[in-house]
């Protein structure tokens, strides 16, 4: 199969065109339904009771922050109910114990009188009896689902370590009808919002390094056209609309330049771009198809995906060009290259006896661990901790969002109701 320079999915969703109309972010009415499934090998039994003050608050606070801890993969939910406690309670740890819980979260949620919400919470170790410190939010009630993300990312880092990613953003596209929206949501894919609407197709969306901003490819002009826009503000500012095709940008690890696939010079070659716009340098001088570049978290390497072996393949370069090495070699036809946060494993599709797969690679060694059941995986991306993947794919013939851990042991469904849903693009930790 001929690779096309503006592929980002498998052929059965690539072959689109189409215009674009920038807007504010706006809400949408449609939930998302998160369900969790898989077990993994080491995950702590946690307990989280019901805030007090749930009943009444907009946000059930309690039920966010397990949601979120269980989509990561790290922790398993203990039965927190019938129990009534919140963040000034001392709990009964033998209890706790008996229900073979490690930990417990506590907490509560009331009204103040300017109108906002008091969020506050706790954490308890119950095997050693300890208080291990909590905190207090006043939020509006648009914030009160960010600030229960927030509190389950202080509850990961503190009993893993590792950061938490729960109130960071996502970006997806979805089509339903004749219409294409790019949507930001929460990284569990609730509280979405149209960043973009168009009767025209909206493709590759990429977050800035800063998640203040966002690169697409849209086909207003009848062609693709890379455009950048601000989230905030809805604004936007052309970046590439040279000569034939302009597709897959990818921003460079400091946001100041982008990596892009031009037809302006005849076939489809990978140039670098100034943030702001200006003139391209050409990086890539093949007769082949080069597209989908993806910069290293370092900046030191460029990964994109070439046919100059005959099909597509997955290739590794310096960011200023010169000769590229191969790096995938299992399997025919692999696409969509996306590197992890610490630079050590590379997430990408697989065409495998015809079904289009998720696979992850330990770049160290090679080993590629083939990690979904799915036959129509697309766009792996990376969340900033590192610890999950979000792809698109079908399940029971309907697309949906899922997050995976990098074993494939834990998935989570985001299973949206707004139509085709392909393309997602894990933002970076908000600064």
């Amino acid at each position: 199969m001929t690779l096309l320079p503006d592929l980002n999915s498998p052929p059965s969703r690539r072959l689109i065109l189409g215009g674009m109309l920038a807007t504010s972010l706006t809400p949408v009415l449609a939930q998302f339904r998160v369900e969790v499934t898989g077990v993994g090998m080491t995950q702590l039994p946690i307990a989280v009771t019901a805030f007090r003050g749930d009943e009444a608050s907009p946000q059930k606070i309690g039920a966010i922050v397990q949601a979120d801890l269980e989509r990561s993969g790290q922790f398993r939910a203990v039965d927190g109910t019938g129990v009534a406690l919140d963040e000034t309670s001392r709990p009964d740890v033998a209890l706790w114990r008996q229900r073979r819980a490690d930990s417990l979260v506590t907490g509560s949620v009331s009204r103040l009188a300017d109108g906002r919400y008091d969020v506050r919470f706790r954490l308890w170790d119950v095997v050693q009896g300890q208080d291990l410190g909590g905190q207090s939010y006043a939020v509006t009630t648009g914030d009160l689902r960010l600030a229960a993300h927030r509190i389950a990312d202080v509850i990961y880092e503190k009993l893993t370590g590792d950061k938490g990613v729960f109130s960071t953003r996502i970006a997806y596209v979805t089509k339903a009808g004749s219409r294409y929206n790019l949507w930001v949501a929460d990284a569990d894919g609730e509280n979405a919002q149209t960043a973009l609407a168009s009767p025209e197709p909206i493709i590759s969306p990429a977050w800035s390094p800063s998640g203040g901003e966002l690169a697409y490819v849209s086909f207003e002009s009848r062609k693709p056209v890379v455009y950048v826009h601000d989230v905030a503000t809805g604004k936007r500012r052309l970046i590439a609309n040279f000569r034939g095709s302009n597709s897959a940008p990818a921003w460079s690890p400091d946001g100041r330049s982008l990596a892009v696939t031009l037809s302006r010079d005849g076939g489809s070659q990978l140039y670098t771009i100034d943030a702001r716009g200006g003139e391209p340098r050409r990086l890539t001088q093949s007769a082949s198809i080069d597209t989908e570049p993806v910069y290293s978290p370092d900046g030191k390497s460029i990964y994109f995906v070439s046919d100059r072996g005959g099909a597509p393949q997955i290739y590794r370069m310096s960011p200023t060009g010169g000769s590229p090495e191969r790096v995938t070699f299992t399997g025919g036809y692999n696409i969509s290259p996306a590197i992890s946060p610490d630079g050590r494993w590379l997430a990408y599709i697989s065409r495998i006896g015809g079904a289009f797969k998720l696979q992850v690679m330990e770049l160290a060694s090679s080993t590629v661990t083939s990690i979904t059941e799915t036959s129509a995986d697309e766009s792996p991306s990376f969340a900033p901790n590192g610890r999950l993947i979000v792809y698109a794919t079908q399940q029971q013939g309907r697309e949906a969002l899922m997050t995976t851990t990098l074993d494939g042991k834990i998935k989570a469904r985001l299973a949206g109701q707004g139509g085709d849903i392909r393309e997602p693009d894990w933002g970076p930790f908000q600064k």
